[in-house]
């Protein structure tokens, strides 16, 4: 299947069933960190920005309801989930592709209104963006020798989603994605992971610029070719569209935190579950491993943004509290005497092994050692719900529920949950728009 042909011609009947249940758990797990993400400092400040620079018309504000264009909801949307690291994500790609497609999406529909477009053939467009924007980052892992945030790459899943939406042709469809790619976010990612602010992953300008590309392709805007697409070098990496699925290989988050930190935090909570042990008694923690994630070094953050990119506080915080999500990692409890006590007892090295095996594997091995000599050693861990051992759908239902809950009443959060479970099989997706709209 061509590339154009997958965009425009994929349907709800050429989906495995496991893919189409993949594409429902995006969609909740996405909408839910979203839902959360609307508290940050960051989340405020773009949604802010978008009611000021990018009015106009065309969609509408999470939780808002503002009207404003449908490249600054796609903006604001997707660095509002881009500001809770909890995110699904993709080993190969080390990104993020539904930070930006999910947001491309919604700001492909009507803003008001029935939106003619089934809950299947939502789910469908979704597919879409996911598996080209993952095979757009894998291509471009595979040709570039900088680590590019995920805007770089996902912004073409998103001109992909717009295009199927908009009914472009086949020759719109190309230039759109060209001027993705041209376009998108090719920033340094080591750097933001050093110096953690609220530049995050470039999801938000990815979304913004892929749903711009279509725009503009739709009005006879010409883009320069897709190299991640139409280079000989990565023809083997987009020859098994609509055969094999790279949504098969998707990790979700049980922690608010960097996915390279997230194996040394499940190394600690095992040990704790199973030696009952208690921080206070705690001397030392030593954690190996892979090299990117010895770079998460940051032992006393000030805001969310330097917690989530860090591995030594959010492993402190775990120990006395089990779950990392935003109230987690703000504010005050950033300051906590007992967390950032023991925060300064953790040392992290580098294991040759485990950086041998990253980026398709992340490893960490933790060994705590208490007051009165005895040593606790993990063994080698990998983060939870990764694709080979997925959370099951209820878990991940339950961590939509405390996310959204944490935001939204009760009743509120019900309706949103409600309408996401029945949409492959709603008739017409407005409802399930509308009901994030209310402010």
């Amino acid at each position: 299947m061509t590339l154009t042909s997958f965009i425009h011609n994929l349907t709800w009947d050429d989906l495995p069933d496991r893919i189409k249940n993949q594409a429902r758990r995006c969609l909740l797990d996405t909408l839910g960190v979203a839902m959360s993400g609307s508290q940050t400092e960051l989340s405020r400040i773009i949604y802010r920005h978008v009611r000021d620079v990018y009015a106009g018309q065309g969609s509408r504000l999470w939780l808002d309801g503002n009207v404003v264009s449908k490249p600054g909801a796609a903006l604001a949307h997707g660095m509002t989930i881009d500001s809770l690291d909890m995110h699904d994500g993709h080993p190969l790609t080390k990104g993020h592709a539904g930070a930006a497609v999910v947001p491309a999406l919604f700001a492909a529909l009507p803003d008001n209104g029935p939106t003619g477009i089934s809950g299947r053939e939502f789910l469908t467009s979704l597919v879409v963006g996911y598996e080209v924007a993952l095979r757009a980052g894998i291509s471009l892992h595979a040709t570039s020798p900088d680590f590019h945030s995920s805007g770089a790459w996902n912004a073409l899943g998103c001109a992909a989603v717009c295009a199927r939406r908009f009914g472009l042709s086949r020759e719109q469809t190309r230039h759109a994605l060209g001027f993705a790619e041209y376009n998108g976010p090719r920033s340094q990612m080591m750097r933001c992971v050093e110096h953690p602010t609220m530049i995050k992953d470039g999801s938000g300008w990815g979304s913004m610029t892929g749903v711009s590309a279509a725009v503009l392709a739709r009005s006879g805007f010409t883009g320069a070719p897709a190299l991640t697409v139409e280079d000989e070098a990565v023809r083997e990496i987009w020859c098994t569209l609509g055969q094999t699925w790279e949504m098969d290989n998707q990790y979700f988050k049980p922690q608010a935190i960097c996915r390279w930190a997230q194996p040394a935090v499940e190394g600690v909570l095992q040990l704790q579950a199973k030696h009952c042990i208690s921080p206070k008694e705690v001397s030392k923690v030593v954690v190996k491993t892979f090299e990117h994630g010895v770079r998460l070094a940051g032992r006393a953050p000030e805001t969310t943004e330097q917690a989530q990119y860090s591995l030594i506080y959010p492993l402190a915080a775990a120990m006395f509290s089990g779950r990392l999500g935003f109230p987690d990692l703000c504010g005050e409890v950033l300051q906590d005497s007992q967390i950032c006590e023991l925060a300064s007892k953790v040392l992290v090295e580098e294991d040759l092994g485990f950086s041998s095996c990253f980026p398709e594997q992340r490893w960490a091995r933790v060994q705590v050692t208490m007051f009165d000599g005895q040593v606790f050693d993990s063994g080698p861990v990998q983060a939870r719900w990764d694709a080979h051992q997925p959370p099951t759908n209820l878990e991940l239902l339950e961590k939509f529920r405390i996310l959204s809950r944490e935001v939204v009443s009760e009743t509120r959060a019900d309706k949103v949950e409600d309408e996401l479970l029945k949409v492959g099989v709603s008739q017409d997706v407005h409802q399930l728009r509308d009901v994030l709209l209310q402010s």
